[in-house]
């Protein structure tokens, strides 16, 4: 699994996990609010996390635009 750093906004995140195998993107709600992501999309249902328990996001954010390494990418977040 490698670990990068990315750009949000002006914000820069160090040490994200970068693993492929992931079907969803996930973001916590205190880092969403650190950014200042305040816009949430209702989520259509719940997830199983990687320890088999059931969250209920609490929304998404869609259609953020991410830099990796200078290259951007929009993606859609699941706030837990």
């Amino acid at each position: 699994m490698a670990i990068i750093q990315i750009q949000v906004r002006k914000n820069f995140i160090e040490d994200v996990f970068l693993d492929g195998g992931f079907g969803i993107n996930i973001i916590i709600e205190k880092l969403k609010m650190k950014l200042g992501l305040s816009k949430l999309n209702p989520t259509p249902n719940n997830s199983c996390m990687a320890n088999q328990t059931i969250a209920k996001p609490l929304g998404l954010i869609k259609d953020l635009r991410i830099l990796v390494h200078g290259i951007s990418y929009t993606l859609t977040f699941i706030v837990i």
